[in-house]
């Protein structure tokens, strides 16, 4: 009996064993045969990768394939571009981690409350977030179709130990336009001519999205469709590791991190820095093999926490950046030789390999970092009394909700008054403000977006010095403020709808509420009557005083178009879908100030604006001009190019604007058009290097203050050629925040909510003081410098001298910006500047 029950053992074990191989046969077997069937990027595109740049689409089908061809691959969507191009990320893990995917994802949203459960390491390779930084795109397909078939021990020791997310496109608008340039200019010979027009891209070129916006730039401002998406998906996986691959100017050679030391933002644990050392080896590694030359430490920083590079650091994770020499096209020549975009290729997959290799060596401290950085004790999740930041949009909602929206896509909790506080002797209301607890999961981050410094170890920055929310959406803010969230809300109060009444005699709009530039352009589309006030007022309504301010819109209700009836519904419905409030009022006689029938109150004409585009201008401030007019105005911006405006007749339209750049090529006869167009009743908005060539045609009547001028502030004597770079860093205005002395009694400040205002100032130039009367608006203030960095000779220079000017001309006028007001389109503080050049300026005549 006893040797019959060792046999029947045996037997079972003989059987359990077949079975458990016949299941790692079939496995693999089946591995083998799903790879089988990828095709690499050459095989799937006919040709060798890098012998025609790839458009998104072409990037995306392939990205399709690896996903229905290998057990490894799955897709991720983070939404679509502006252009409807479809976003996909990669995720690329072993068959058995691909199963369990929900549970790893539910594991990653624990990571912030420094409780996460042990779990694969996550590592996050992404591409081409400037679409003419084409190598990176390339690269992804690669070593995408690497990890989706080799047999490498040490690849699938990677996979079976980590989850890799591959975006070979951050950008797939800008992407587009460069391939399909470059491309269109690609011959069978190669031509390596820097002047060829193969690498030198027509405006407003591909680097930057379809509004012509750095999305490099937009880490922490969400601006657009393509940003939000990716912070979505970078708060989903909380990645331990972030690689974000570029490319630079083609007289370079190969750049990764660590960047310039004294340039790390006082924010990033010194732990971050130390792990990027370390993982440095391993790049350097990979790069001595093929004899790449490669630098560090210089050039780039880690201060500006908006880059792709920079904003894992204060997330808890590790981002590196790395830059290749751009070929921009087939080849170049540069400084260090031939440049061939297959190399740029190869050395964007050989510091790929890199990273995956230096992650896993150091997954266990990338892990360990993460954990610390959630699981200080004042990085709680919010209940009872805390500290916190109380905020104030003064008047605009819409404003509020903008900043409430952003705060949350980076899963920062913001809390909402239930009654109107005092604080401060500041006036909080439930409809205009929010309360930010400081001990929260996202702290560090919230710290960061609130951050307020104006002295530096190093003067030197790769991008701005300041981007102080507080400053760009022009807040009141007290700092320190305990209140009980419990007694707060989570969510603002329900839309409560305009009740409006057709025996009223106007309905009134306070003109500080953001949307009401959406409400008036729409009701100008409609042909319904608006007027502003110029001056303030008081009416007596159901026995409540109601002041109004400078700016206010009244629309009477009796109107050539609809009845009083059908007027209050279209009002209703408007106020309803742009969240306006409207004041209905039945008397027409002011308590103080002007009647409603006043000559101080001025009808809004209707508006068609025209922009200059095209070589010289700066594209940037052209697509913040756009974006403003399509997603905030909802009016249509003619878009012209400088080389065809002599031929434009102007007469159509009532708005000109002219954005930072150089007019060299624009003779200066054409700023007599211009100065006609104006005594004709059209108003010229001008900006920044604009404003020297209307100077220069003798249409500007203020005297400007440029670089020559300013650079003569700064002593010399005694300086080494070693103070150079000193010396250029002072000289520098990479953004600084300026205070402003506001005219509130004119027209283009009103809806500003005060006499002081916030700008970003970035460029070197200034205005000279005029003894004009009624001409200056705006004045830098006494001591101008609110936030970041700038040099005391600058400060001391732009003291008390305009930065807004209004110049009469005829029935029209010339407004002269030293500043761009819609940075990044961020800088909601002070856009209205724009909305009140469009629909108040015009009445000035």
């Amino acid at each position: 009996m006893l040797r019959l029950c060792l046999l029947l053992l045996s037997i079972v074990s003989l059987l359990v064993s077949f079975a458990t191989n016949a299941q790692s046969v079939i496995s693999v077997s089946s591995v083998s045969q799903a790879t089988d069937n990828l095709a690499s990027p050459s095989e799937f595109l006919g040709y060798p990768l890098g012998q025609w740049h790839l458009r998104h689409d072409q990037i995306n089908y392939y990205l399709k394939q690896l996903a229905q061809n290998s057990p490894r691959v799955s897709l991720e969507s983070t939404g679509q571009s502006h252009e409807a191009r479809q976003q996909l990320t990669a995720v690329i893990t072993s068959a058995p981690n691909q199963a369990r995917l929900a549970q790893i994802i539910a594991g990653r949203q624990q990571v912030k409350t420094g409780k996460a459960p042990d779990g694969p390491l996550i590592i996050w390779l992404a591409y081409s977030i400037h679409g003419d930084e084409a190598s990176g795109a390339h690269a992804a397909l690669e070593v995408g179709y690497r990890l989706s078939q080799s047999q490498e021990p040490w690849v699938q020791d990677l996979l079976d130990k980590a989850v890799v997310l591959i975006t070979p496109s951050q950008n797939p608008d800008g992407l587009d336009r460069f391939s399909t340039w470059t491309n269109n200019y690609t011959g069978k010979i190669k031509v390596s001519d820097e002047n060829h027009n193969e690498h030198r891209q027509n405006w407003p070129a591909g680097r930057r999205n379809h509004y012509f916006a750095d999305l490099n730039r937009d880490w922490l401002f969400l601006r657009h469709p393509e940003s939000q998406g990716r912070i979505a998906l970078f708060h989903k996986w909380q990645p331990h590791y972030l690689g974000d691959f570029h490319e630079m100017g083609h007289n370079q050679t190969f750049f990764f991190q660590p960047g310039v030391p004294t340039r790390t933002h006082p924010l990033t644990p010194k732990e971050n820095q130390e792990i990027t050392d370390k993982l440095a080896s391993f790049h350097a590694k990979a790069l001595d093999e093929s004899k790449q030359a490669y630098f560090t430490k210089q050039m780039f920083d880690d201060f500006y926490y908006g880059k792709g590079s920079t904003y894992p650091d204060i997330n808890g994770a590790v981002g590196i950046l790395f830059e290749q020499a751009s070929v921009r096209g087939q080849q170049q020549d540069s400084e260090n030789g031939l440049l061939r975009f297959s190399q740029a290729i190869d050395n964007q997959i050989a510091t790929s390999f890199s990273s995956l290799k230096g992650a896993l060596a150091l997954a266990d401290e990338l892990k360990q970092y993460q954990s610390r950085f959630y699981q200080r004790r004042d990085k709680h999740p919010p209940s009872g009394r805390e500290a916190g930041f109380l905020l104030s949009a003064q008047g605009d909602p819409a404003r509020r909700d903008d900043l409430a929206e952003l705060l949350n896509r980076h899963e920062i909790q913001v809390f909402y008054l239930k009654e109107n506080m005092q604080q401060d002797r500041h006036q909080y209301r439930q409809d205009d403000s929010l309360f930010v607890p400081i001990n929260q999961p996202q702290k560090t981050l919230l710290l960061a977006l609130f951050d307020l410094r104006t002295e530096f170890e190093d003067a030197t920055f790769y991008d701005v010095s300041s981007w102080n929310l507080v400053f760009s959406y022009n807040l009141q803010m007290a700092r320190n403020v305990n209140l009980n969230v419990d007694d707060l809300l989570t969510q603002p109060r329900p839309y409560s709808p305009a009740r409006l009444s057709p025996n009223d005699v106007a309905v009134l709009v306070d003109w500080r509420q953001q949307n009401a530039a959406p409400l008036l352009q729409t009701l100008l589309s409609e042909g319904i009557r608006v007027k502003f006030a110029a001056k303030p007022f008081s009416l007596k309504v159901k026995g409540h005083t109601l002041n109004m301010m400078p700016g206010t819109l009244q629309i009477p209700l009796t109107q050539a178009v609809l009845t009083p009836r059908g007027l209050v519904d279209r009002l209703e419905a408007l106020a309803k879908q742009y969240d306006v409030k409207l004041q209905g009022v039945d008397t027409g006689l002011a308590s103080s100030g002007i009647d409603l029938g006043s000559p101080d109150f001025h009808d809004i004409a209707p508006i068609k604006a025209l922009v200059v585009t095209g070589y010289g201008t700066s594209s940037t401030e052209v697509g913040e001009l756009w974006y403003f007019m399509d997603n905030l105005v909802g009016a249509p911006l003619t878009q012209v190019d400088v080389s065809r405006l002599p031929r434009i007749d102007l007469t159509p339209y009532t708005h000109v604007f002219l954005v930072d750049g150089s007019y060299a090529n624009l003779e200066e006869k054409y700023a007599r058009k211009l100065g006609q167009f104006a005594i004709e009743g059209g108003v010229i908005v001008a900006q920044k290097g604009a404003l020297q060539w209307l100077s220069n045609g003798n249409l500007l009547k203020s005297d400007i203050r440029e670089k020559r001028y300013f650079s003569q502030l700064f002593a010399t004597d005694g300086l080494t050629f070693g103070d150079k770079a000193r010396l250029d860093a002072r000289q520098a205005i990479g953004g600084a925040v300026m205070a402003l002395d506001l005219d509130a009694s004119h027209p283009i400040t009103f809806g500003l909510g005060g006499n002081r205002l916030p700008v970003l100032k970035n460029k070197v130039f200034g205005l000279s003081k005029t003894q004009a009367p009624f001409v200056t608006a705006a004045t830098y203030a006494d001591d101008p410098l609110l936030d970041g960095f700038l040099a005391e000779e600058y400060q001391r220079s732009l003291s008390q001298t305009p930065a807004i000017i209004v110049e009469r001309h005829g029935k029209g006028a010339l407004v002269a910006l030293a500043d761009n007001l819609l940075f990044r389109n961020i800088w909601l503080g002070s856009q209205k500047v724009y909305a009140n050049s469009l629909y108040f300026i015009p009445a000035l005549h």
